[in-house]
């Protein structure tokens, strides 16, 4: 006769597991050319990140953790598209 220990649990801390290795890689910040462009993030996202270090992600969905002067870099083309064709 088997317990329900027995046998390996479909959920519980697997599931936990998976499920904390999946948002582990949704935070990580991503490489690329955030260090070569200024991109564009909303402000409310901007004030957050310097409040908590948690990183934002750009309209163009580059994600890292703000901390330089963006009035140094040239605008993120992506970026500039996207945000222009919102105005519209």
């Amino acid at each position: 006769m088997s317990t329900p220990l027995d046998q390996p649990d479909p959920g519980g801390v697997a599931t936990l597991d998976r499920e904390l290795e999946e948002l582990i890689r949704e935070e990580s910040v991503e490489p690329g050319d955030h260090e070569r462009f200024s991109h564009y993030v909303k402000k409310d996202k901007i004030l957050e990140s310097a409040l908590t270090g948690k990183p934002v992600r750009a309209l163009c969905g580059k994600k890292w953790t703000p901390g330089r002067d963006p009035e140094k870099f040239p605008v993120c083309p992506t970026c500039k598209e996207i945000y222009e064709s919102l105005q519209t």
